[in-house]
């Protein structure tokens, strides 16, 4: 019998670490919509690898020049054009 196992949930300054990014610039995507889901349980914010892992690809380019419907917005309040392509 195999056992699934559950997605790695870590906190949000682990998950910042693991980003590269700062722990305030990931509290203003999850602020703003803009960041990877997170969870809620009990007091604290936790994001699973797989979920952020999601947000990243959305990033993902092979040149400059490339175009995808996909795209990780900026840590700041989206303009109605942004909030219309997600």
């Amino acid at each position: 019998m195999v056992m699934a196992i559950t997605p790695r949930l870590m906190r949000v300054r682990e998950a910042a670490r693991f980003l590269g990014i700062s722990l305030r610039t990931l509290e203003k995507h999850r602020t703003y919509g803009t960041g990877p889901l997170y969870r809620k349980v009990g007091g604290r914010v936790l994001y699973s690898v797989e979920d952020v892992m999601d947000w990243t690809a959305g990033g993902a380019r092979h040149s400059p020049s490339e175009t995808t419907p996909t795209r990780v917005f900026p840590a700041r309040p989206l303009t109605q054009e942004e909030r219309e392509s997600l």
